[in-house]
């Protein structure tokens, strides 16, 4: 039996480094996704319907920051919502939106595009697989650069190798590591992301398709770990889970403290909820507490990104990760 160590975010620490930045106000966090896509702040909220509605994709638009509609809807439902966020967002800012790679994967890429969508995400727990490739395929033979493809999750080296071969622009990579993913746990599989991350930027830099560290990402240091050792930009769900652009009714106990529900889209409720049936439950649900605004979180996490940056002598990704 071949077994491997990995190293996960608490197993890393960075350390510190000279620097001759004398002020924070020198650093740049943004990133690129492509040559058309540019973000002031590399963070991306998750396609999680607990997380990603129109109110979170503008207010994250805005800051510089990208949300991804998520697909737990009927394509009108999230056409509807491309829409708000096109018609209250500058022209020259993208819309993100999740799509799947069976059913009416076509069609609603298709109408997400004719609707001024400029990123598809193909959301499925394990990318790694050939129905994305029969995906990735297809939409690239339709609209060709048209769009930024963004697929995934991956774990390995391997699974980076072929999707970026079969048309991925860029890649999610964790499987399992979310707060509220039970993937492990249900199906004995999955990678540390930080280990995922190690393994597939090896690739990553070489080809040029980007890198996104999607899941296990608990505060600002787990991010900027995440950047130095090759992510491009960092997917969070529970990171803003609760504040007040996530969608869902805010819930008031009897002691009067307030929470929003979170929950992984394979938990029982939200698969009840999107098809009326379960399968394979590797999710759970749960009650965070309110948190006040998205840009709250972010600002907050920004600051601790230039921190970060500032104690490696880094005035950027690249610095960082050189």
């Amino acid at each position: 039996m071949n077994i491997n160590e990995c190293l996960s975010y608490d197993d890393v620490l960075l350390t510190p480094q000279y620097s001759n930045i004398k002020s924070r106000s020198e650093i740049n966090i943004g990133a690129a996704l492509d040559q058309n896509h540019n973000f002031a702040i590399p963070i991306i909220s998750a396609p999680m319907d607990t997380v990603t509605e129109a109110s979170m994709a503008l207010k994250l638009g805005k800051m510089g920051a990208l949300g991804i509609l998520h697909r737990y809807n009927k394509i009108e439902q999230q056409l509807e919502m491309a829409r708000e966020v096109r018609k209250n967002l500058p022209e020259d800012l993208p819309i993100a939106a999740a799509i799947g790679i069976t059913g009416d994967y076509m069609e609603r890429a298709t109408e997400l595009i004719n609707g001024g969508v400029t990123i598809l995400c193909l959301d499925v727990a394990h990318g790694h697989h050939v129905l994305m490739k029969n995906a990735l395929s297809s939409i690239k033979d339709r609209f060709a650069d048209k769009v930024h493809l963004m697929a995934g999750n991956i774990a390995t080296k391997q699974g980076f190798k072929d999707l970026a071969a079969w048309g991925a622009n860029s890649i999610r990579i964790g499987i399992g590591g979310g707060s509220i993913c039970s993937t492990r746990i249900q199906t004995g599989h999955g990678v540390s992301t930080l280990q995922s991350v190690f393994e597939c930027a090896k690739i990553s830099k070489a080809s040029g398709v980007k890198l996104i560290a999607d899941g296990g990402i608990k505060n600002s240091g787990d991010m900027v770990k995440a950047i130095a050792a090759g992510a491009d930009m960092i997917m969070v769900g529970s990171l803003l889970a609760g504040t007040t652009e996530t969608p869902g009714e805010v819930i008031k106990n009897k002691d009067g403290h307030t929470y929003k529900v979170y929950r992984g889209m394979a938990s029982k409720e939200a698969q009840m909820k999107w098809r009326g049936k379960t399968s394979s439950l590797e999710g759970i649900s749960a009650f965070v507490p309110l948190r006040g605004s998205v840009s709250q979180v972010v600002n907050e996490l920004s600051v601790g990104l230039r921190s970060g940056f500032s104690y490696s002598g880094a005035r950027n990704i690249f610095e960082l990760q050189s």
